[in-house]
């Protein structure tokens, strides 16, 4: 395991406060109707397990894999490793990732939903990097926007280490 030198950038108390926030809105928008919540492997199962906690409907989960990183940037593929289990067709969807950079895994994401024809789709990204951006990218709820650094912690990793810090740490000095 490489150790990295990691600067606390999110406190855990700012992310849980944020996640109640969003689960409040998402309840007012939902109004008690049945959700599909889609959690996005891997890095969004901690934001993903809290948000659900805090929306006030009926929610059926459902997961999505995909991949596009190596290493510590994305590589513009997107390559699915696990599909939606059960049909999304007629009902509310709620996509839930960790963080849009590119834009390019959320976009794939949102059109492969779309194409499966929801009642509704909306989404939510933990985190934004607005200026890595490589395509426009529309996110109905965002928990931060961030700079352009690489972060790891509350589901996010690097080489699979570190999802289990319970906040966002920013990685300083990294090659």
């Amino acid at each position: 395991m490489t150790h990295l030198d990691i600067k606390p950038y999110i406190s855990e108390e700012k992310i849980q406060k944020k996640v109640a926030e969003i689960g409040a809105t998402l309840s007012k928008k939902f109004k008690g109707e049945p959700v599909v919540a889609i959690c996005v492997l891997k890095g969004s199962f901690m934001f993903y397990s809290d948000l659900i906690r805090e929306i006030n409907a009926d929610i059926t989960c459902e997961f999505f894999g995909v991949s596009s990183y190596h290493g510590s940037s994305s590589s513009g593929e997107v390559k699915v490793t696990l599909d939606l289990a059960n049909p999304v067709e007629g009902k509310h969807v709620l996509l839930v990732e960790d963080i849009v950079d590119t834009g390019l895994t959320m976009n794939y994401l949102m059109n492969s939903i779309q194409s499966r024809k929801p009642k509704s789709l909306t989404t939510v990204a933990l985190l934004e990097k607005p200026e890595a951006l490589k395509v426009p990218c529309k996110i109905d709820h965002v928990g931060f926007q961030i700079s352009n650094e690489f972060v790891v912690g509350y589901g996010l990793d690097y080489q699979g280490y570190y999802r289990n810090l319970p906040y966002i740490g920013q990685v300083q000095n990294f090659q």
